[in-house]
């Protein structure tokens, strides 16, 4: 995984903000943690990662002793790695203290080489401004739908050219009937659609490898333009749980 996250900054002509390169901040940030990620599937889990360390450091940093510790207390309920968590925290406040810009968008455009990034960061106030406005904008628990789940469902319906692939592989799957999948997202998501062309190749990867593990044998060429052909996705911005008992997280 060191080699795939070096090469994914490593391009001279990658795309910056104005002013500070937080970028290039965002390879040095990760370069001591490389090997942390060598079970990562996902270019984006490791960025997202990154990114959400990034900005805990921020929020440590610059609120009083005790308070930023509370938000990453809280994630420590999800399966996530704490302790790396932590140490990446420790290495924004210690070597990257005077960048203080918060990190909220980064995108990967692809080209006829390595992949691109550009970095999209706002100011430590507007970011704070913007977080605070949420909390305030937030219904209250009494005011929260009852069996009203939180989340967008996109499903995602394999289509011909899918097909075609799975069946010259498996030919005697050729008659099943096939069920599909659908996955939850955050309802902050406003833009699925560019939330897709940038989360597109995980879906990618999750539904070839539901039916052939070996990856040599996959498509190699995989874009978002190929995605759109091999999948029909539909969005739902309304989930409700029809159960009393409550959703399990395994």
């Amino acid at each position: 995984m060191k080699n795939k996250v070096i090469n994914l900054f490593g391009d001279k002509n990658i795309v910056q903000n104005q002013g500070i390169k937080y970028s290039s901040l965002l390879e040095q940030f990760l370069s001591p943690f490389v090997k942390d990620f060598d079970d990562a599937e996902y270019y984006e889990d490791i960025f997202d990662f990154a990114i959400r360390a990034w900005n805990f450091g921020n929020m440590r940093a610059i609120l009083p002793e005790g308070d930023g510790d509370a938000a990453i207390n809280a994630v420590e309920g999800e399966n996530i790695n704490t302790g790396l968590l932590n140490r990446m925290i420790d290495a924004k406040v210690t070597k990257f203290k005077e960048f203080t810009n918060f990190i909220v968008d980064y995108e990967l455009k692809e080209t006829t080489g390595d992949p691109v990034l550009s970095v999209v960061t706002k100011e430590k106030d507007d970011y704070l401004a913007a977080m605070l406005e949420e909390l305030e904008g937030q219904d209250s628990e009494d005011d929260f739908k009852e069996n009203f789940i939180d989340r967008i469902a996109i499903i995602v319906k394999p289509l011909q050219p899918f097909l075609d692939w799975l069946f010259k592989l498996y030919p005697e799957h050729a008659d099943e009937k096939f069920e599909v999948n659908t996955y939850l997202l955050s309802e902050d998501i406003e833009d699925v659609e560019a939330w897709l062309k940038k989360k597109y190749d995980k879906l990618f990867m999750i539904e070839l490898e539901a039916w052939h593990t070996n990856k040599k044998e996959w498509p190699q060429k995989r874009n978002y333009k190929m995605f759109k052909q091999w999948f029909q996705v539909e969005v739902s911005t309304m989930v409700y749980d029809l159960e009393k008992e409550p959703v399990y997280k395994s």
